[in-house]
């Protein structure tokens, strides 16, 4: 103890130059975990800002429309999601992406993780299909072809389309985006629905994760 005591204090010898360079070094650390932390939503944010008024507004004209947007899907699906029902969009898209697949080999398994996630009587996701159309799809899938899912796919996007689509129109994830620029955020513009906390324009889409 006494040997540590009679030591001199090391610190001390650092001249200033070395403290702000060490100072300078901190800081650049900090700053770089705050952007691996906040990277993802700066760039949804960026992305979203990028989207013009003309783009938005198409997405009014038929749900074909918004959901071949990129963004407009992703602002669907967060409406489908705080409704409780994203699984139909959820399996609308795993459809379009089924009948990308090129090689016979690969049909039989995905045709059955889709079936089993959104169809089967266990799905974990099942979605709300007539009895024809469920029976029919289960007879394809002893031989799933690229079309096997059509039908159900059809039954789903008619449903969407009629009922989630035209409320969808009405809510704040589609009016926030859909606001004239340069309105700001001002009262009225912010209160349509304090249930949601979102920024005025198009900050909707960074809750898309």
């Amino acid at each position: 103890c006494k040997a540590l005591s009679s030591s001199p204090p090391r610190f001390f010898s650092f001249s200033a130059k070395d403290m702000k360079h060490r100072l300078g070094f901190l800081l650049q650390k900090s700053d770089s975990c705050d952007y691996s932390s906040s990277q993802g939503k700066k760039e949804k944010l960026s992305s979203s800002q990028r989207l013009s008024q003309e783009e938005v507004r198409k997405w009014a004209d038929s749900l074909e429309n918004l959901i071949h947007h990129d963004r407009g899907l992703a602002a669907f699906r967060a409406f489908l999601k705080s409704e409780y029902s994203e699984e139909n969009i959820e399996f609308w898209v795993s459809c379009e992406e089924y009948k990308k697949t090129k090689s016979p080999a690969k049909l039989s398994p995905k045709a059955r993780k889709i079936y089993d996630e959104f169809i089967s009587v266990q799905a974990t996701k099942e979605v709300n299909l007539d009895s024809c159309t469920r029976e029919k799809t289960s007879h394809n899938m002893l031989e799933p072809t690229l079309s096997c899912f059509d039908e159900a796919q059809r039954k789903i996007f008619t449903l969407m389309e009629k009922d989630s689509y035209r409320r969808f129109l009405k809510s704040p994830y589609y009016l926030d985006l859909v606001s004239p620029p340069g309105a700001g955020c001002g009262p009225e513009n912010c209160k349509r629905n304090h249930t949601h906390s979102l920024d005025c324009n198009s900050n909707i889409i960074s809750q898309c994760a």
